[in-house]
């Protein structure tokens, strides 16, 4: 007699003909075509300094390229995954893949400022419906149990991987061609994801329901209006009427959010998901991780290349020490979590990242790379290695088959909108810190930034102890 999951699991590893279809294949396009996202969260990095010379972009200024894309990518996230549960996940995943490969061409022939950050918000748009189209595509297509704990290792491997190999291939095409190079690689891949997509990925069925449009308005433009504050805040003041009208509003529609969710017949978010302490604990720990990684990429590519004189190649090599001890770790992760277990294995991967951030955050513009970058970049990509797979098995375990999408949503939302929210903290705080000398000043600010990410680890270390591993325990108490 079978379970409802093994079913699921079954049903999803047919082809729509009813033909058998290898788990590897369907577990390879979801990986590559959330590679393609996650890659453009970072591609850009490496290209800051020549998209800040050709367009003359400010230091808070350049931050709204990475924020206009995660913002509408963590906003939308949940209208996304709402869609794959009406429209059905393949169909909806195929659309997504057409709309990010279309808007990375706009990406890549922006002329001005605006054209840039508009096509980087669109291209949001097409991140926030494929992400959690993947995921859920990915857990319905394996059980809970071993073969999740594979499939989850290697989706959260992408999701390390895709941000530190962005790295080096925006900086292979920024230093032999352009920082546009890097987008249109989006479209013969896309093109390629599409086809086999179409030949090869099952389907669910479609529900009735309708879409909770206010729901989603409130989140994205509450959490715009924050980000928005915050940057303000670092142009201007904290007490200038530019920071503090957004930031009011921000804190108004998010408060809206919860009221409108704890009313909608049909909630973006049912919040029931925040029920279980384990997946609450989740979502707080991958907030403040992520955020404090974007921080890392973020200043450290732009630290290598001010005081090191570096090209933007060399400073995506400069990675490579963090990218290959991180598929190190990852790769064992489902051996370590047999023996380990899932909390003592997050625990360790935070705890290591939190060592690797305090180390690297003591730069200054006499900081020799070996031992104050590429060893710490050691202990970060051995920390991400461990933390994300576990991480997120705990922020979709347990969620009923009608929350899957909105689960999923939720674990990539709380990814974005922690980047965006964190970037813009970071960035003020970098802000707050000057020098006469420009090496200088990009060396205190990247020091104080990465200063703040370390404080946001220790806080994700706190979230570990207190909210998911007592949970962990005792749900493992109970199945006894």
């Amino acid at each position: 007699m079978t379970t409802a999951a093994q079913r699921v699991s079954v049903a999803a590893t047919e082809k729509p003909n009813g033909g058998p279809v290898h788990a590897r294949l369907i577990l390879a396009i979801i990986c590559i075509s959330y590679f393609m996202v996650i890659l453009d969260n970072s591609i850009v990095f490496t290209g800051l300094p020549q998209i800040r010379s050709d367009m003359g972009f400010s230091e808070t200024g350049l931050s709204w390229i990475t924020n206009a894309y995660v913002l509408v990518f963590g906003g939308l996230l949940l209208l996304g995954a709402r869609a794959g549960d009406l429209f059905g996940h393949r169909r909806v995943f195929l659309f997504s893949l057409v709309v990010f490969s279309l808007t990375s061409l706009l990406v890549g022939a922006a002329q001005t400022r605006w054209w840039l950050i508009g096509a980087r918000a669109l291209q949001g748009v097409g991140a926030a419906v494929l992400a959690p189209s993947a995921l859920s595509l990915l857990t319905r297509s394996f059980a809970e149990g071993r073969a999740r704990n594979r499939a989850m290792t290697a989706y959260s491997a992408v999701a390390g991987l895709g941000a530190a190999f962005g790295l080096v291939v925006g900086g292979l095409v920024a230093d032999l061609i352009s920082w546009r190079a890097g987008f249109f690689l989006n479209v013969p891949i896309g093109i390629v994801m599409m086809v086999l997509a179409v030949r090869f990925l099952p389907d669910a069925a479609r529900r009735r329901g309708r879409f909770d449009v206010a729901g989603a308005l409130l989140a994205t433009l509450g959490s715009t209006a924050l980000v928005l504050g915050i940057v303000n805040a670092a142009d201007f003041s904290w007490t200038a009427p530019l920071a503090l009208v957004p930031l009011v509003a921000g804190a108004v529609m998010l408060g809206l959010f919860v009221r409108v969710e704890r009313r909608a017949a049909q909630p973006i978010v049912p919040l029931r998901l925040f029920a279980s302490r384990e997946r609450s604990g989740a979502y707080v720990t991958r907030m403040l991780y992520m955020g404090a990684m974007m921080g890392f990429f973020f200043f450290t590519a732009q630290f290598v290349q001010s005081v090191y004189h570096w090209t933007p190649l060399q400073a995506g090599l400069a990675f490579l020490p963090m990218t290959l001890v991180n598929f190190v770790f990852a790769v064992q992760v489902p051996k370590l979590l047999e023996r380990a277990g899932r909390p003592r294995v997050l625990l360790a991967g935070v705890c290591l990242t939190t060592a690797g951030m305090v180390w690297l955050s003591r730069l200054d513009l006499h900081t020799p790379y070996l031992t104050g970058v590429a060893l710490p970049m050691v202990l970060i990509g051995a920390g991400q290695g461990l933390a994300l797979a576990p991480l997120t098995s705990s922020g979709v375990d347990g969620v009923a088959p009608a929350d899957a999408g909105a689960g999923s949503g939720l674990v990539n939302t709380v990814h974005q909108i922690g980047s965006a929210l964190s970037l813009s903290i970071l960035t003020a705080v970098a802000a707050a810190v000057s020098t006469s000398h420009a090496a200088a000043d990009i060396a205190a600010r990247s020091g104080a930034a990465l200063t703040g990410s370390a404080v946001l680890l220790a806080l994700a270390v706190a979230a570990v102890v207190t909210l998911i591993v007592p949970s962990r325990a005792t749900r493992n108490e109970r199945s006894l």
